[in-house]
């Protein structure tokens, strides 16, 4: 290593190796003059720079906040539409329009408990599966009376529905099933009502005259679609308490849950295969059993905010494609403006590649610089719009990877078209003309 450090000292270099080492500086000094003559223009010319610089920051504002709008938007409604549930399908029984293997028409389906369990056992790619008992039954706390849809449900239920009980409560569980016990979660605004401002879990609701014991409150939840009534206004217990304290046979509607909501469709056949053959009608006849897949949705959504954001997307790049437009002008009048000093450096040795070169590079500072200030506009106008009470409604804007990843592909696809032209002028300039100019 010493010896090496002594040749190099005296300029000693092994073949080669020098004419790296001064490649390495040419470029270096290149890069370095071309910043030095895009900041000299600047200073020249600070109206024309400011202006060109403008549209930039313009543009890149535009569709960072259009994008991150359209991204705070999606997850507002995706989040609103699975208050719901994610990827669940409610079934309802209903009446016979077709006839099949003699049977006539205007029969009425009913389901029982087993038909859960029959679907969970003979349906490939269903999740969780859960009967529902329902009917609405005076409720009381001293005073204090309503009418909530009262819900028997199994454990899983609440998995599937979303429902998150408030720390120091629960859901109902296993043993609860196993034991019928006469335990009630409540929804918050029965919570509420029953008990205002006070704790609930561990105290004693009458659901019609029956005591039940409160072990879980739900959490306030945004929920924008429901069947029968919301969860803010329900109360649920075990399925099998259920039974026994109302001596009810009959659901009043089968949940379930798919593995991978673009399968649905296909799982929401196999159900109704299956309960054709049980219960004998078409599989055909949608009447005779009523589904509501929730999956439908989420794909229409998908498809929905795709267009949606595309749509944002190119209002701000045609935004920016303005912009865009301005830059290459101005690079056209700088071409035009160097003229002698291309002619210069084509001269003494400069390739077209140079030339070509230091025009793209003066295009692509200017738009970085103006679209870096842009950015920096665009989170503070991001993070201001992000304290307003507007979330429930249209949700927040978000600059997410995506919108980060859009808006550096535009603004690129913008640089290279803006620059390519001017610095193919400059490159294919004939040098005497630009001598003789």
């Amino acid at each position: 290593m010493h010896w090496r450090s002594e040749r190099k000292e005296f300029g000693v270099y092994k073949p080669g190796e020098r004419s790296a080492i001064v490649s390495h500086l040419t470029t270096m000094n290149h890069f370095k003059t071309i910043i030095q003559e895009f900041y000299l223009d600047l200073k020249a010319q600070k109206l024309r720079a400011f202006l060109t610089t403008f549209g930039i920051i313009w543009g890149t504002v535009s569709i960072v906040v259009l994008i991150a709008f359209g991204v705070g938007f999606q997850r507002q409604t995706s989040i609103n539409m699975h208050g719901i549930g994610e990827h669940i399908a409610i079934m309802f029984p209903g009446k016979t329009t077709k006839p099949w293997e003699g049977f006539g028409i205007g029969r009425r389906m009913t389901f029982i408990e087993d038909d859960a369990t029959l679907l969970a056992s003979r349906v490939p790619g269903m999740k969780a599966v859960s009967p529902e008992f329902a009917r609405r039954v005076p409720t009381r706390v001293g005073e204090n009376i309503l009418t909530p849809l009262v819900s028997g449900i199994y454990p899983i239920y609440a998995e599937m529905r979303n429902i998150i009980p408030e720390p120091g409560g629960r859901f109902i569980n296993d043993l609860d099933m196993k034991h019928r016990r006469r335990v009630v979660v409540i929804g918050n605004k029965v919570k509420e009502f029953l008990f205002g401002e006070g704790d609930a879990v561990g105290k004693i609701i009458y659901v019609g005259q029956v005591p039940f014991q409160v072990v879980g409150v739900m959490q306030k939840k945004t929920q924008s679609s429901s069947y029968n009534a919301r969860d803010q206004d329900r109360i649920f217990i075990p399925a099998t308490t259920y039974g026994s304290v109302y001596g009810t046979i009959y659901l009043n509607n089968i949940i379930f849950q798919v593995d991978d909501p673009m399968n649905s469709e296909t799982v929401v056949e196999q159900v109704r295969q299956v309960l054709g053959k049980k219960y004998k009608f078409d599989p055909t006849d949608k009447d005779a059993v009523w589904i509501w897949d929730t999956s439908n949705f989420d794909k229409f959504m998908l498809y929905l905010f795709l267009g949606f954001n595309i749509f944002m997307g190119l209002i701000g790049s045609f935004t920016l494609g303005v912009a865009g437009v301005g830059v290459a002008n101005i690079m056209f009048i700088v071409v035009q403006e160097r003229i002698k000093e291309i002619g210069v450096k084509r001269a003494v040795g400069a390739k077209k590649s140079n030339i070509m070169l230091q025009f793209f590079m003066e295009t692509f500072f200017i738009i970085g610089l103006g679209s870096a200030i842009g950015f920096m506009i665009a989170v503070g106008i991001v993070a201001v719009m992000q304290l307003l009470p507007i979330k429930e409604y249209v949700g927040t804007p978000e600059i997410s990877l995506s919108v980060v990843v859009a808006t550096v592909s535009i603004l690129g696809i913008i640089g290279l078209l803006a620059g390519l032209m001017p610095a193919r002028r400059a490159a294919n300039l004939d040098v005497v003309e630009c001598l003789r100019t």
